[in-house]
């Protein structure tokens, strides 16, 4: 009688328990492990290959150039390995197995592990990020190598930073002077009612180290000025605008125009709220005074205290300006760069503005020039 083809094999010739699997690996037996790089991230078989299903015929040449050599398949449960079985049984690999239960069951029977590329906390914490191929385990390790600048601890910046120290990004720097005051609780979800009184870097400190002990916060109980800004935003990847006052915006715009870092803004009053990305390392980015050359009266733009703002506006916004941080640092997506995206909270809507590079502005334009700190903190003074 003929034999089956191997394509048809029955199926108990395929798979071999864990146990098995272990003691045929010791004799000699290459194990490879077919899950996809994000999902070996929590770890894998001791001294597994990791090689995804999709990659084997083009790669399996490097592993086991003699194709009389025993491989064994594992993936997490036991169902993509045996397809990678019958991949390896057509490439002429006629001695290869797939491992039943998968790396499951592995773990689950004790059998030996190796830590893969991100730690057990990290690969069990960002697990929603990992299996995002915009993300994965490159993505998360450079969301851990980030770092980004945060101006203000206050409305915008509260959601702001809570979502950032969530996602993992290596090290935020809190940069502000004022303390919590209970009329802050409303709207600054970082603090709490028995932190009235402490500074608001130290605050929004401790409940960032609260949600993500592996998080680097640093804090800075400083108000920037013009001779602090460029030596608050240096070192930088991103500088996330959280500020309520001109003065402090026009700086920031300087700061990193001339410090070549992208600042994402981020602005509320009463019901509205807007969200921007300027990014000078971009040639066809506008900068903040393309949007503002001048800055407007108080009359014109009354501070939250006097003109009040909805309570969950500044989270809104403040999501909007972590979501445009986390993609600028990534790389993925297409930033607001050149488009100024407006919110109306009383009618539930969106829409998007165009914003283009004034040739003329007085920040970014052909004929612009810097002369110095001091004479960009004048334009608003009197405000």
């Amino acid at each position: 009688m003929n034999a089956l083809p191997n394509s048809v094999a029955p199926q108990d010739t395929l798979e071999i328990d864990p146990v098995d699997a272990l003691e045929r690996q010791r004799g000699g037996a290459l194990l490879i492990d077919v899950r996809e790089d994000d999902e070996r991230a929590a770890g894998l078989p001791a001294d597994a290959v990791g090689l995804a299903r999709g990659s084997i015929e083009a790669r399996i040449g490097e592993f086991a150039p003699d194709r009389e050599r025993e491989i064994l398949a594992i993936c997490a449960s036991g169902r993509r390995s045996l397809l990678a079985v019958e991949t390896l049984r057509a490439l002429g690999y006629a001695r290869s197995r797939s491992v039943r239960g998968g790396f499951l069951r592995w773990k689950g029977e004790g059998l030996p592990i190796e830590q893969g590329s991100l730690d057990a906390d990290s690969a069990e914490r960002y697990a929603r990020h990992l299996v995002l191929p915009e993300v994965g385990v490159a993505g998360q390790r450079r969301l851990a190598r980030a770092r980004v600048a945060l101006i203000g601890a206050g409305g915008l910046g509260a959601p702001a930073s809570l979502y950032l120290a969530a996602a993992g990004v290596g090290r935020i720097t809190l940069i502000d002077d004022d303390r919590v005051e209970r009329s802050n609780l409303q709207r600054q979800v970082v603090h709490a009612d028995a932190r009235v009184g402490v500074a608001k870097t130290e605050s929004a400190r401790i409940t960032l180290n609260a949600l993500n002990p592996g998080v680097r916060v640093d804090t800075i109980e400083e108000r920037v000025q013009a001779a602090n800004v460029e030596r608050l935003l240096r070192d930088h990847d991103v500088v996330l605008d959280g500020a309520d006052n001109f003065p402090t915006r026009y700086l920031l715009s300087a700061a990193s125009q001339r410090l070549r870092i992208p600042l994402v803004y981020g602005a509320v009053h009463r019901f509205s709220g807007q969200v921007s990305v300027f990014d000078p390392r971009r040639a066809d980015s506008p900068c903040y005074r393309c949007l503002f050359p001048q800055p407007p009266s108080a009359a014109e733009a009354p501070n939250c205290s006097e003109a009040g703002v909805l309570g969950v506006l500044p989270g809104i916004i403040g999501l909007l300006q972590a979501s445009e941080t986390l993609k600028l640092l990534l790389g993925i997506g297409q930033p607001l760069v050149g488009r100024l995206l407006c919110h109306d909270a009383l009618a539930g809507s969106f829409r998007e503005l165009r914003l283009p590079r004034d040739p003329d502005c007085p920040g970014c334009g052909a004929n612009a020039r810097f002369g110095g700190y001091e004479d960009v903190a004048q334009i608003c003074a009197g405000l």
